[in-house]
């Protein structure tokens, strides 16, 4: 083997502790407290995690609920779920420093939630999101900073 963690079905973990934002840190340093990975949560759960996570600034943490949400979710709703962990990564990769895969992640995101914009499910706002993701967009296009003390609109 090549010396990694793994779990009990032989994939590759990451046991390194991490920042914020998600970056891994040196073994042995303190870390952000991760988010365990494959927890089934109620939509309502996953909503009001990920919208804690986004307003503590650890979008990284949050976009790891949504995935699992992802996931767990039936058919119909893994475009959403998906399109929220996009969002949240593309917030990642926008506070990381990212613009080009701040720009990706945010308009893949934003595709695939649009769909839900006149019936959200779950309180979803996904209109505020999808109003919210275009402003980043708008400030990436420009070469000054993006405001970051947008609030995500999540429910």
């Amino acid at each position: 083997m090549d010396g990694r963690e793994r779990d009990a079905r032989g994939r590759p973990l990451n046991a390194r502790p991490r920042d914020g934002l998600g970056r891994p840190l040196p073994r042995g340093a303190d870390g952000v407290p991760r988010i365990s990975e494959g927890q089934v949560r109620t939509p309502a759960e996953s909503v009001a995690e990920a919208q804690r996570l986004f307003d503590e600034g650890m979008p990284f943490h949050a976009h790891e609920v949504l995935e699992d949400a992802w996931k767990s979710a039936p058919e119909v709703e893994r475009a959403l779920w998906q399109g929220l962990a996009q969002l949240a990564v593309g917030l990642t990769h926008l506070m990381r420093g990212n613009r080009a895969g701040a720009r990706s992640l945010l308009d893949r995101g934003r595709e695939r939630i649009r769909a839900y914009a006149d019936d959200p499910p779950h309180g979803l706002d996904v209109a505020g999101l999808l109003d919210w993701s275009a402003g980043l967009l708008d400030d990436l296009a420009t070469p000054t900073p993006p405001r970051l003390s947008r609030n995500v609109p999540f429910g």
